[in-house]
């Protein structure tokens, strides 16, 4: 398949610049994939599609404040911090990055500088920070890792604390991603209750978003695009619900696109493997899903490997569709935008 397939004109007007007032106020486009029809409905009904032992499942990794501003000398440059590679040694991303070199010390505030200690293509560099608490001083310092194209001006405080609120799910626990399970952020502990009330269960596991996520695909067929690694974790307990369910032919209900990398690439040998690993898996149009039944996804960008994912599992026509009326219908897009259930 060609990614030009995957393209579409959205009017800009409809990417979305800050959360809704009410996280839970979304709209939300249900899909039924048997019947072909598309329903435009909100997000407080979610609970309703869901029914006694359907299996809710949710990635709970947290996001940290990676994205910083350092000085080598004159303008400030900026930096998304990636990934630890070791204690207080972190890959990053640096813009303008032909002002840092090996050997830079880059001062972030008066108690977090680092040193430069390799150049990598892209962008990337290595930094090691003189502090080995790095994750304690970006809380003080750092901004919320959000997508380029929403526009954020490094001095407003106001939106800087907004986001670092909003561009987190409630149920986040523990983790280190570079950006949020946006289909998540739609949730509210009262619409979590709802759902339990509804003896559904809702089973937490974590994938660590990172660059992997986001990467463009630049190859003109898709077939050749190769995914970059993330981390994902799933318990013993989790594993074997899910796993039950299976067997029960209760329905897997994914939250987000994170969450059915994580389950599609731990099912082996015929079941989910619990316990930590990486994963480097393409979905895209032909793949057979093992394991996920329903999907809440959030509206992606055109091109992108989450767009594919999507098309996988709902049919490419079928999300072209889709896409049309959501626009038709003015609705919200991106990671602070409206979503989208597939049944």
């Amino acid at each position: 398949m060609f990614k030009a397939e995957f393209d579409y004109d959205l009017p800009q007007e409809l990417i979305v610049q800050r959360p809704i007032d009410r996280r839970d106020q979304s709209r939300m486009m249900v899909l039924d994939r048997k019947t072909g029809e598309i329903i435009h409905s909100r997000f407080l009904k979610f609970p309703s599609y869901l029914n006694k032992g359907d299996v809710l499942v949710i990635n709970t990794t947290k996001v940290i404040p990676a994205r910083i501003w350092g000085k080598r000398t004159g303008k400030g440059i900026e930096f998304l911090l990636l990934k630890e590679c070791d204690q207080g040694v972190w890959e990053v991303l640096c813009r303008p990055a032909r002002k840092v070199r090996i050997g830079d010390i880059i001062s972030f505030s008066s108690e977090l500088e680092g040193k430069v200690i390799k150049v990598e293509k892209e962008g990337k560099r290595v930094v090691q920070f003189f502090s080995q608490n790095v994750l304690h001083q970006l809380k003080k310092i750092g901004y919320a890792p959000l997508p380029p194209y929403i526009k954020r001006k490094k001095e407003n405080k106001t939106l800087r604390l907004l986001d670092l609120k909003r561009y987190q799910t409630v149920f986040a626990q523990r983790g280190k991603s570079i950006a949020a399970p946006t289909a998540g952020i739609h949730f509210t502990p009262k619409i979590l209750e709802e759902i339990k009330e509804r003896s559904a269960e809702v089973i937490p596991i974590s994938l660590d978003v990172g660059l992997a996520t986001f990467q463009p695909v630049r190859t003109s067929r898709i077939e050749n695009h190769k995914m970059l690694e993330e981390n994902y974790s799933i318990s013993r307990p989790a594993a074997r619900t899910i796993n039950s369910s299976k067997i029960e032919s209760r329905p897997i209900v994914a939250v987000g696109t994170t969450t059915v990398r994580a389950l599609e690439s731990a099912y082996q040998k015929g079941k989910i493997q619990y316990g930590k690993a990486s994963t480097i898996l393409f979905i895209y149009p032909g793949y057979e899903f093992k394991v996920v039944d329903r999907l809440l996804t959030n509206l992606h960008l055109p091109k992108s490997t989450l767009l594919m994912m999507v098309a996988a599992f709902a049919g490419l026509d079928f999300i072209k569709k889709a896409y049309k009326e959501a626009i038709r219908n003015k609705y919200r897009f991106y990671s602070y935008g409206d979503c989208m259930l597939i049944i």
